[in-house]
Formats: C-alpha cells, structure tokens, sequence
C-alpha cells in the first residue's frame, strides 16, 4: 500500500519544523532535526550500516523543493541536501515519529554521543 502524498506541506522556519497535513485529517509537525539525522542519504544511512549523526541539535531547515510526484529534497542550514525525502517515508516518519526519536536519543547514549553540536566537537577533539 502506498502512503498518501500530503495535501499540506509548510515549512516553519522560526520553530524549525515541517507541517504535513493530508486529506484525511492526519497532520505530523516534524522537527528539523529529527528529519536531519533519518535522512534517507547515503551520507547518514551509509552503505549498508547508518552513520550515526551527532551535533545536529541547532540544525534548521532553509529549503524544501518538490523532487517530481513522489518526494521532497529538504535543504538543511549544515549544508546537507543529498536525501530525497520518499511521501512513503515521510509518513513512516511522521507515524513513528517518538519510537525512532527515543531510538535516536538511545544510540547516542550508548556512544557517549550528544545532540549538542559543542559537545560533539569538544569529543572528537579529545
């Protein structure tokens, strides 16, 4: 089953987060962030074992541009628009949105890695 193409797409610069609204109701507000570390890229999922992502708190979205009828490329404030943003996998996203935050959030513990984009480079200077 194909997931449902948004009727509503708003980027909201100031709160950092992409509105999606569909047809029948349904609406995810998702963070700039989250969308940052999940996306699709080769750069973040690598070839075959993903790349974990870290000091990508601050990130923002400046950009989102139509990629034909089935995706969205999102331009991210670090410089990162490599990822085509499938409708199917937005509304995974949007779906599982806290599962895969908590995941998220879970892994970086583990590594001893942060969100915070000073801490990430005071680690790797270290």
């Amino acid at each position: 089953m194909t997931s449902p193409v948004p009727s509503k797409i708003k980027l909201h610069k100031a709160s950092r987060m992409l509105e999606l609204q569909y047809a029948d109701g349904r609406r995810f507000s998702l963070p700039a962030e989250f969308l940052r570390v999940h996306s699709p890229s080769a750069e973040v999922q690598g070839h075959g074992r993903p790349v974990r992502q870290t000091g990508k708190q601050n990130v923002a979205l400046v950009g989102v541009e139509p990629a034909g009828n089935y995706a969205l490329k999102l331009i991210f404030d670090d410089g990162h628009d490599s990822g085509l943003f499938s409708w199917d996998y937005l509304y995974q996203l949007g779906e599982h949105q806290e599962p895969l935050w908590q995941e998220y959030l879970e892994q970086l513990r583990a590594a001893g890695a942060s969100r915070d984009p000073d801490e990430s480079v005071v680690r790797i200077m270290l």
